[in-house]
């Protein structure tokens, strides 16, 4: 049986990136274990020092990035003077931060973890991200509402409108909805625009990791492979820091 690990999951596992990433600078000769060029197949033994790119790299610097089943009354941020914040509702071991924001009143799918390059990639509009949701709302659907739903809704108090997406019903007063962007309460605000109300709102995708069975409240670790399909999918993405929106004299947020 062959010991150590091999050097492309090595990488991967340590969140330097993926594995197919890992094979190419391999073969580029930028992946070194101690002080000798890797090569495709090459594994690391406990002990031995592996350098990306001229920078150390270490497992021992543990990568974290989880999912979490937000109940409803939990807010989505790190700040303690915040009695609900998810940080002290979660009570992981280590330091983490949610990955963007889920309105207090929904429930579902957040992401925590402790890798800002990750959280700008992932979050900037401009990415065209994924995540989708399941919406309840007070009365029937129509058709005129659903369609106006994803061809771009009209958020006055922000002034902007909303970029057009996917939106299919999947009962008599609920719909999925898939965004690609992350305004304020952007959904509740979408169906207001049409006179419609939310009930029920929950995340159930964010990219390619699934909310599934998970039990609310509570959170399980994103797998090696969602991790390695979430590297690749971001492999290209802007990783800029992701800025607030500054506010305007009269009290709307200004576009970035």
């Amino acid at each position: 049986m062959a010991e150590g690990t091999r050097i492309n999951k090595f990488l991967s596992e340590a969140g330097v990136c993926s594995r197919r990433e890992a094979d190419r600078q391999i073969e580029a000769g930028n992946v070194m274990i101690d002080g000798i060029k890797a090569e495709t197949g090459s594994r690391v033994l406990p002990g031995q020092q592996v350098f990306f790119l001229g920078r150390p790299v270490s497992r021992e610097n543990e990568k974290i990035l989880i999912a979490v089943h937000k109940p409803k009354g939990i807010v989505c941020t790190a700040e303690k003077k915040e009695k609900d914040n998810i940080v002290d509702f979660v009570h992981y071991p280590k330091r983490i931060y949610p990955v963007g924001r889920l309105d207090k009143d929904s429930s579902g799918l957040i992401l925590m973890t402790n890798q800002g390059e990750i959280v700008n990639k992932m979050m900037r509009a401009g990415n065209m991200h994924e995540r989708e949701y399941l919406v309840t709302v007070n009365k029937a659907l129509t058709d005129s509402f659903l369609r106006g739903m994803a061809g771009g809704v009209p958020l006055v108090e922000l002034g902007v409108v909303t970029r057009k997406c996917s939106v299919e019903k999947i009962g008599k007063k609920k719909f999925k909805i898939v965004l690609t962007q992350g305004y304020n309460r952007q959904i509740r605000r979408m169906c207001e625009y049409f006179d419609y109300r939310v009930e029920e709102l929950e995340r159930v995708r964010i990219m390619n990791i699934l909310l599934g069975d998970l039990k609310e409240g509570s959170y399980r670790h994103v797998t090696g492979k969602e991790y390695e399909t979430l590297l690749e999918l971001i492999a290209h993405s802007d990783n800029m820091p992701v800025i607030p929106k500054k506010e305007r004299k009269d009290g709307r947020k200004s576009k970035n």
